[in-house]
């Protein structure tokens, strides 16, 4: 399975692309959430890539990223975003509150996936346009 997103973050990394390799395991005492975990964590590696920057309509500097999942740990793109100081916009369970409330949904979406066909296993390619 390959998966690709776009999501909308608060402020603007440095870089124009890297990767984000922290452990993650679940948050037992707050599930569902996860947590970066670096002793009892599951390996999970997200790649990223810069496609815009530009300002909310708060004037809060925003990023447009592209984001490859290596591992597909639950919530790893929205745990990874936070723990470098990214949250996706709208992501109220792991967003500071400001970027929590800077969008009436959580700005993550999956605007391309392959995945083995159910009756031949051959690739199935879906595309679907980001909406925001």
């Amino acid at each position: 399975v390959d998966k690709h997103y776009e999501a909308i973050v608060d402020g603007w990394p440095d870089a124009d692309s890297g990767e984000i390799d922290l452990p993650l395991a679940a948050d037992w005492p707050n599930r569902p959430r996860q947590q970066v975990d670096p002793a009892a964590g599951k390996a999970s590696l997200t790649h990223w890539r810069v496609l815009d920057r530009g300002h909310g309509p708060d004037g809060q500097p925003r990023a447009r990223l592209a984001l490859t999942p290596v591992t597909g740990r639950s919530h790893q793109l929205r745990v990874h975003l936070q723990a470098i100081g990214h949250p996706i916009l709208g992501d109220t369970l792991y967003a500071r509150p400001a970027a929590a409330t800077a969008a009436p949904r959580l700005l993550l979406h999956a605007v391309a996936l392959t995945l083995p066909h159910p009756l031949d296993d051959t690739p199935l390619r879906l595309h679907a346009a980001c909406p925001f």
